[in-house]
């Protein structure tokens, strides 16, 4: 019998492996999906592939305003001219408002012009063998920056500007400059991306390598009242002070890794105060304003309703080591401090995800401790599907006796932020949600966004010790509202285009801010009202005791940067027409930066005849303590059962049913 069957079995095999091998074959050229991958050199000495060699970063802090310029120094070391593209991130509140580029003596203004026209002139550009550099928003915090034709030897140099608003919370002003784009976890099909996700496929440095890119920022502050507290908590740095309001920050000669992480400066005021009231511009075209006021302290409230926590927790290869590690410890924080009035679950995600119980469980001890060892046992692997988790811990049973709070702890390594956006905000009715951001180069705005979609508030924690003090910072923040029923009115100033509209109930400690313009003479009054733990709130603000200053030039920049957040960045519906429209016009008419608009700049001489440039996509350095886990290539998917796996079942049971078990066990 086994003659007969033998060359059935073999057919039955081969025809096994092929179909097999066919599916992950279709599965690889069909189904490639946007993923960061590793550098690899190639040993072609004629072609430079880290031509970015410097960025150094000088910022100046006048007040509660930062004002930025960063050089991007690029050099040709190779014999081949080549066009590079470089990716790197920035604050979601940056107001880039102007590049330059410099090719020896030369030096060439970029201006500001449709998406897709910059990117035709510099592609034009390009083939004309003339220099070019082109500047695009990839996502509020992720910008691309092409430099076209750099010959050998070339040294060109990028200058950007930008202000930014700096935001106290309880007293504490930070500034941050993030130095690295961490990879972004993407299941998109390559073949039908949009153009602006394609820079999520961009190269890495292997966890451990020497970066090729030297980092360096110069920092003074000036405040106008005498500092409390000056730290750099993210780098090795040397404070000079020239006086008690005036400082400067300088790295360190001994740091000598610094753009592997995001660079962070804390300070306080003397007395623990902020800077508050209001700031005037007087412009050719447009005067702006900005009122600043200080909501009053918070009082606690005696009874407290009782609560329900969902702790979404990734655990994906990004997570790996050290973000995990702190994120266990602010979970172990949070959870061990839940009151016994208050019920809790955990959703565990990576590629998949895991709930640990069917319904939000009582905070007893048991169920704690049950917790705290389901966490403990992690170690970060697989991909970020953050979307199916949150869809996973929104469909859990509520209990309407009960508040429900999410809040989810991530790197934020993902690039459909706006999916995620647009499901929290479509679930609003039934949740609040919070974020946690853990590592020393988060994304900060799927962590911001997340936060604003759910009415809630972002947290970021760079390393372990600051656990403590963010578990600390969320349980103070939802005890209750520090101000609710905000309302801004005008007497005898004449005001419009105010952002934002409507003032959102304020929990944290920070303070209520309104940009607008306005018309005539800086006279009457602004009254802010609300409603505090004390009772009704009120503040008045005599605007003829502020005089317009042209040293507030920067306020027509972050007024617009305000509204282009409030139409593209945060907007959790889908854009319009009308909308894209608005955005555009304001990037023109401010010179900004936006999702729809580019900075282009071309040096108008043919520097390249042959228009043979090499393409390079500068690899960049992971964040620190991120391993090489956060960098898997394409997703990997299991084949579904096919005809191949029932091939395969049909022929072990066609061997047991004909009485072949011992010639199977010993021979097959």
């Amino acid at each position: 019998m086994w003659n007969y069957l033998k060359p059935l079995i073999y057919f039955i095999l081969a025809l096994a492996v092929f179909m097999f091998a066919s599916t992950g074959r279709a599965e690889t050229e069909n189904q490639k999906t946007l993923s960061p991958y590793f550098f690899i050199e190639n040993g072609d000495p004629s072609v430079d592939r880290f031509p970015l060699k410097k960025t150094h970063v000088n910022v100046t802090i006048t007040g509660v305003i930062a004002d930025v310029v960063v050089t991007q120094k690029y050099v040709n070391h190779g014999t081949r001219p080549i066009t590079a593209r470089y990716i790197f991130p920035a604050s979601t509140r940056a107001a880039v408002h102007g590049m330059k580029m410099k090719i020896g003596e030369h030096i060439i203004c970029a201006k500001v012009k449709e998406r897709n026209i910059a990117q035709k002139e510099f592609n034009t550009a390009k083939k004309q063998g003339k220099s070019a550099s082109l500047l695009k928003q990839q996502r509020p915090n992720v910008f691309s920056m092409n430099v076209a034709n750099i010959m050998p030897q070339d040294i060109i140099e990028i200058e950007l500007h930008y202000t930014e608003l700096l935001v106290p919370t309880d007293g504490t002003y930070e500034f941050i400059y993030p130095t690295v784009v961490g990879p972004r976890y993407s299941n998109q099909n390559e073949a039908d991306s949009p153009e602006t996700d394609h820079w999520v496929k961009n190269p890495y440095l292997k966890e451990g390598s020497e970066d090729r890119t030297e980092f360096d920022i110069d920092l003074s502050i000036s405040t106008g009242i005498a500092l409390q507290e000056l730290v750099c908590p993210s780098h090795e740095t040397e404070i000079v002070w020239e006086s008690k309001s005036l400082a400067r920050i300088l790295m360190a000669t001994s740091e000598k890794s610094g753009g592997n992480r995001d660079f962070i400066v804390n300070y306080r005021l003397a007395g623990k105060t902020i800077e508050s009231g209001l700031m005037l511009y007087s412009g050719e075209d447009e005067n702006f304003f900005l009122l600043m006021v200080q909501p009053p302290e918070q009082v606690k409230p005696a009874d407290i309703p009782p609560r329900e926590y969902i702790f979404v927790v990734d655990i994906s290869g990004s997570m790996n080591g050290f973000p995990l590690n702190t994120a266990k410890k602010l979970l172990k924080n949070l959870i061990e401090n839940l009151k016994a009035s208050d019920k809790f679950n955990v959703v565990l995600f990576a590629g998949g995800s895991r709930v640990m119980a069917p319904a939000s469980v009582p905070a007893s001890g048991e169920n704690i401790h049950s917790a705290i060892r389901l966490i403990d046992g992690q170690k970060g692997g697989g991909g970020t599907e953050l979307s199916l988790a949150l869809k996973k811990a929104l469909s859990l049973p509520a209990d309407q006796a009960y508040s429900r709070t999410i809040l989810i702890i991530t790197d934020g390594y993902i690039a459909a932020e706006k999916d995620v956006f647009h499901l929290i905000q479509q679930n609003l009715n039934r949740t609040n949600v919070f974020s946690f951001g853990i590592g020393s180069s988060v994304n900060r705005y799927l962590i911001e966004g997340m936060a604003k979609a759910g009415h809630g508030d972002s947290f970021v924690v760079t390393q372990p010790l600051e656990a403590h003090g963010a578990a600390e910072r969320f349980r103070n923040y939802v005890q209750s509202p520090v101000l609710t029923h905000i309302a801004v009115t005008y007497d005898g100033f004449e005001t419009y285009d105010i952002e934002p509209p409507v003032i959102s109930d304020l929990f944290a400690r920070r303070p209520v801010m309104v940009f607008g313009k306005w018309r005539g003479n800086p006279q009457g009054t602004i009254e802010l009202t609300g409603m505090g733990g004390s009772g009704k709130y009120l503040k008045t603000v005599h605007v003829s005791e502020t005089k317009p200053l042209k040293v507030n030039s920067a306020l027509k920049y972050l007024w617009a940067r305000t509204r282009i957040g409030r139409l593209s960045d945060f907007n959790f519906k889908d854009h319009t027409r009308d909308t894209r429209a608005q955005i555009t016009s304001l990037g023109l008419t401010y010179n900004l930066l936006t999702a729809n608009t580019s900075f282009v700049a071309v040096h108008e001489v043919v520097r390249n005849p042959e228009a043979q440039s090499q393409d390079v996509h500068q690899p960049l350095p992971l964040p620190l303590h991120v391993s090489n886990l956060a960098v898997g290539g394409s997703v990997s998917k299991v084949p579904e059962p096919g005809l191949c796996t029932v091939l395969v079942i049909a022929l072990l049971i066609l061997m047991l049913t004909m009485g072949h078990k011992k010639y199977f066990r010993y021979r097959v």
